[in-house]
């Protein structure tokens, strides 16, 4: 029988059939142009009959083994006979796909899968081996309609023929689906989909790019959110077919056009819409293309992959910078809520007025406190009880400093002592150099602190002077003395024709007191008239 070759991806199924003639000696099994011997074991009873072979039209198989004497004949031992047929169906069929429903799928602890493919007329067993199994296969489950691609082989201790599973999709996608993940794991191994290229969308974009159907429902349903959310936001339509032969090369161009706005005087977008509606995995073709995700990635704007529905997946969506469930939830997520911004910003401006006003009434309070106190009454006692405590450190800091110098000459008299009694030249020199260096950093300290001191008195002084009588007048106000030099603070202490002297900041101005009039005078005359 000669092998057939098909022209086909998969090639189709090959029916050998097992004829067993009890006429004749045992054949070798001929597969096409691949002999397969079958050895005599030993003779048989008389008149037995051995098995020969032969294909689907019938055509009996020639002997390539001299007929044995009809008095012993050779026959096959069960497992010789096995391993004929497993030969036989290896090198026959080889690699095949098959089609057909998965069911009685077992798996095992060490994670091999058993289950059996069937349709309306036959079953046929399977295994999926542990290292066969990869990402790309679906999960054996009963009831799942399959397209399974393996190698026919005979399992010999049941004699039972089974497909070993190396490739297993789900059927009604096949192809596409097959060709969908080879392209996603190369680009993937490219780097295309690597997260690091991946660029953040704007917060507050002022003019969004569509690309998708001017006729579809995406979108209206873009335009609507976008109207409703932002409508302060630019929309430019690029009008694109999203399905069938062209798309693809449609919507690649857009992305580049897009990017490149400027050069014709026109606003740049601040992010791009690649999207349509949801269909089949043949409708949404165009977003699989390796020139739509190529355009996605190279894009200097940041890209919006909005293809279908929730489970819908595309290169696209893994080539863009952000995947969208659906074009509407793309327009949610590339636009801030007006309405929210409103809000935030309505709260902002209460918090604000709060603080600045909490921020007042406490600056009024401060100004207020130091009305009433005592500098702005007393300036002078309160220099000179500064002064008296600036002496009374600068005392404390003496006395410090002494009793620090008489601590470091007693330990420096005992270390003398020590090394004196023990006199080795080399602790004398290491404790000559201890002994410099901490004089060094007496010194030092005590001139830091000094002049801590002093910066503080400094301080103090130039505070009382700010405070004092004459920065008060140079802020406006004036100082009426009375002609003994008093300072006046009533009506009631001077008469008519006192000579005063108002002290400005710039100088003094004489007076002559004409009457004085104490804020309550004309109510006590008012009262003297009543009570007369």
């Amino acid at each position: 029988m000669a092998a057939r070759k098909s022209t086909r991806k998969r090639p189709e199924p090959v029916q050998v059939n097992l004829d067993l003639d009890f006429g004749h000696p045992p054949p070798a099994l001929t597969t096409g142009a691949v002999p397969v011997p079958v050895p005599a074991v030993g003779p048989g009873p008389s008149g037995d009959r051995v098995p020969t072979v032969s294909t689907e039209d019938g055509a009996g198989v020639e002997p390539v083994l001299a007929a044995a004497t009809p008095a012993a004949p050779p026959v096959f031992t069960v497992s010789q006979l096995t391993k004929t047929i497993r030969r036989l169906l290896e090198q026959q069929l080889g690699q095949v796909w098959v089609e057909g429903e998965l069911s009685n799928v077992r798996r095992q602890p060490n994670g091999h899968a058993y289950f059996t493919l069937k349709d309306a007329g036959a079953q046929l067993s399977c295994v999926l081996f542990r290292g066969q199994a990869h990402g790309g296969m679906p999960v054996p489950e009963d009831g799942l309609h399959v397209q399974l691609g393996g190698e026919i082989s005979v399992y010999e201790p049941r004699g039972q023929y089974q497909l070993i599973v190396q490739e297993m999709q789900v059927a009604g996608v096949g192809v596409l689906q097959a060709k969908f993940e080879a392209l996603k794991r190369r680009l993937a191994a490219e780097g295309l989909f690597d997260p690091a290229r991946k660029r953040p969308l704007p917060a507050f974009p002022t003019c969004l790019a569509l690309v998708t159907s001017s006729t579809g429902a995406a979108l209206r349903d873009m335009l609507n959110i976008l109207g409703r959310r932002a409508p302060w936001v630019r929309v430019l339509i690029f009008p694109v077919r999203v399905q069938g032969e062209g798309a693809a090369g449609e919507i690649a161009a857009a992305v580049r056009q897009l990017a490149a706005l400027d050069a014709l005087g026109l606003p740049l977008p601040d992010v791009i819409i690649v999207g349509r509606g949801g269909g089949s995995m043949e409708d949404l073709w165009c977003f699989n293309e390796e020139c739509v995700a190529q355009a996605l990635a190279d894009s200097p704007i940041p890209t919006v992959s909005a293809v279908g529905h929730e489970i819908d997946f595309t290169i696209a969506d893994f080539a863009a910078d952000l995947r969208a469930l659906t074009p509407s939830a793309a327009a949610e997520l590339v636009v801030p809520d007006g309405a929210d911004l409103r809000r935030r910003l309505r709260a902002l401006h209460r918090a604000l007025t709060s603080h600045v006003l909490e921020g007042l009434r406490h600056a009024r309070l401060v100004v207020a406190f130091h009305r009433r106190g005592g500098l702005a009454r007393e300036p002078r006692r309160l220099l000179a009880q500064g002064a008296q405590q600036t002496d009374a450190l600068a005392e404390e800091l003496r006395r410090a400093a002494g009793a620090g110098m008489r601590d470091q000459r007693d330990r420096l008299n005992r270390l003398g002592h020590r090394l004196a009694a023990q006199r080795p030249a080399q602790v004398l020199a290491q404790r000559a150099q201890v002994l410099t260096h901490l004089q060094t950093r007496l010194a030092a300290a005590r001139e830091r602190q000094l002049t801590a001191a002093r910066e503080r008195v400094q301080r103090a002084a130039d505070l009382l002077r700010s405070l004092g009588p004459q920065a008060v007048l140079a802020r406006g106000y004036t100082m009426t003395l009375a002609p003994n030099g008093q300072a006046l603070t009533r009506a009631t202490q001077v008469r008519p024709g006192d000579r005063l002297t108002t002290r400005l900041a710039d100088g003094t101005i004489e007076s002559i007191v004409a009457a004085p009039r104490p804020a309550g005078a004309p109510r006590e005359r008012r009262e003297r008239r009543e009570r007369r």
